[in-house]
């Protein structure tokens, strides 16, 4: 089986052709990074201005290093939710113009599904895993137990954690996005100099919180002004790296408590199960990375995270899951309408077949 997937939620312009021996044949990416960054943050109307600019080139250009025709694939996959909708919507719309030119299977693929099964394209994770989904707009702590088939534990009530990332960083004047900004940052810095909170560590369940803690860090900020206007602090490269360091620590702290609770629970109901995975944009966090191999190590798990290039939103992630989803039957009709909002623990899989080209 050959899929060719398609990716425009946010930023990233992308396609990627897979195959089910865990291949990438081909892939292929436009980025409009730059056109957001003197906004601090992705502006929606830009992002779906250049998606339907690149989002031809992006799919010729998979195929040609793929160095396959249109008509060799088998399916079309592409993220049809959750995400900003103007870009959901051009994805969705070339995909499935492809299958029903081509009279191939259209693939609706939920965007935080791309993220939980990509680990599994280049290692051997089995299900059921446990999974840290940790994002830009997404923060859950989930039970992968199949294709469609999720449990989920906890998830954060406010600010998702690379959101929190991003906000920081604007409030610093880093620039974004901020995760990679102030993870080298946080290199130069003492965590111990600032006291900062660890919002909802005791609550007694697996949600997460990451507003207070991002607001802790602006009064922090507004120390620095003599009027206690944010724009008008003056800090020294030290100031700033003890506060990033201080900031990526609070938010492992709190990711790490919850998950090392989740961790009983999962091992409480699935004992002969194995993986760790973390997966989404902070995923590429090498400081989480540590910190969570550290408690698979003592959990007796195995921990497991995709390669960083596939972190970050990707063609091969919405590829992947199209093919796991066709080799299960799960295709979709042509009628299927993208969704802004699009709970992955409410994915529930689908009767063999029910899909297919449909006009």
């Amino acid at each position: 089986m050959i899929v060719l997937g398609i990716e425009s939620s946010c930023d990233e312009t992308a396609a990627a052709i897979v195959n089910d021996k865990k291949q990438i044949l081909g892939q292929s990416l436009a980025t409009s990074l730059e056109e957001h960054k003197i906004y601090g943050g992705v502006v929606p109307e830009i992002a779906a201005r250049c998606h339907l600019d690149h989002i031809d080139e992006v799919i010729e250009d998979a195929l040609k290093k793929a160095n396959l025709r249109p008509q060799d694939i088998d399916a079309v996959a592409a993220t049809s939710g959750p995400g900003l909708i103007g870009g959901v919507v051009i994805g969705v719309m070339a995909a499935k113009a492809l299958a029903l030119a081509l009279n191939k299977p259209f693939i609706a693929v939920n965007h935080l599904e791309g993220h939980a099964l990509v680990t599994r394209l280049g290692s051997d994770v089995e299900y059921p895993y446990l999974l840290l989904l940790v994002s830009g707009g997404h923060c859950q702590i989930l039970i992968v137990k199949g294709v469609g088939d999720y449990t989920r534990l906890g998830t954060t009530i406010d600010d998702a954690a690379g959101e929190a990332f991003d906000k920081v960083s604007k409030m610093l004047g880093l620039g974004y996005p901020g995760g990679p900004i102030i993870e080298k940052m946080a290199e130069l810095g003492d965590a111990s100099r600032f006291v900062l909170p660890r919002p909802l560590y005791n609550s007694g369940d697996l949600n997460l919180s990451f507003s207070g803690l991002k607001t802790a860090v602006r009064k922090i900020i507004e120390s620095y002004a003599e009027d206690g206007n944010i724009e008008h602090a003056i800090m020294r490269k030290r100031d700033i790296a003890d506060i990033c360091a201080g900031f990526q620590t609070a938010v492992a702290d709190c990711l790490l408590h919850k998950l090392e609770k989740a961790v009983v629970l999962f091992k409480a109901e699935y004992p002969d199960a194995k993986d760790l995975v973390v997966a989404g944009g902070v995923a590429a966090n090498n400081y989480l990375r540590g910190r969570m191999q550290e408690l698979a190590e003592k959990s007796g798990l195995e921990f497991s995270a995709p390669p960083l290039k596939f972190c970050t939103d990707n063609g091969v992630m919405i590829a992947w899951a199209g093919l796991e989803r066709l080799q299960k039957g799960l295709t979709d009709n042509l009628d299927f309408k993208p969704r802004p909002r699009w709970p992955l623990d409410e994915l529930a899989p689908a009767a063999p077949g029910a899909g297919g080209v449909k006009a």
